[in-house]
């Protein structure tokens, strides 16, 4: 797929835009803008903490996942219901690979109907999908 056809095609899904590099990152500097960027940042760390193997490292990750985001006045709080932080937090000390999913799944609603609508509305989106255009035009139209 070129270039512009991958920027087009993240307008079907926010998890196009998350499985693409530069998608991402777009997101990301648009989350930004809106100060909710913790969401993503959120969202990742939960994705590798999915794939950790080792109990030793699990039990780490567990912890700075919960010290940065969940637990009250973390640098990077998210924004889930009390229920949720709750339960995290009881089990936060004997933590499973998916201790997170409920919260991880919170944040990725909340990113889908919210944030990536806006984000396919922004000028972010709309400078990137063009810069996209261009550059397919010159590859095709070497001439102009």
């Amino acid at each position: 797929r070129s270039n512009a056809g991958e920027s087009m095609a993240w307008s079907e899904s926010v998890d196009t835009v998350l499985a693409n590099k530069e998608g991402l990152a777009a997101f990301r500097t648009f989350l930004k803008s809106e100060f909710s960027e913790e969401n993503v940042e959120f969202w990742l760390a939960c994705e590798d903490f999915k794939k950790t193997k080792s109990s030793t490292k699990i039990a780490l990750k567990a912890q700075k996942i919960y010290s940065d985001f969940i637990q009250a006045d973390a640098p990077k709080e998210i924004n889930i219901d009390f229920h949720t932080k709750s339960d995290i937090s009881q089990h936060i000390s004997e933590p499973t690979r998916s201790c997170f999913d409920a919260a991880q799944s919170s944040i990725y609603s909340l990113m889908a109907k919210d944030s990536f609508p806006r984000f396919l509305r922004s000028d972010l989106y709309k400078e990137l999908v063009q810069k996209h255009q261009d550059r397919n035009q010159k590859r095709w139209l070497p001439f102009l």
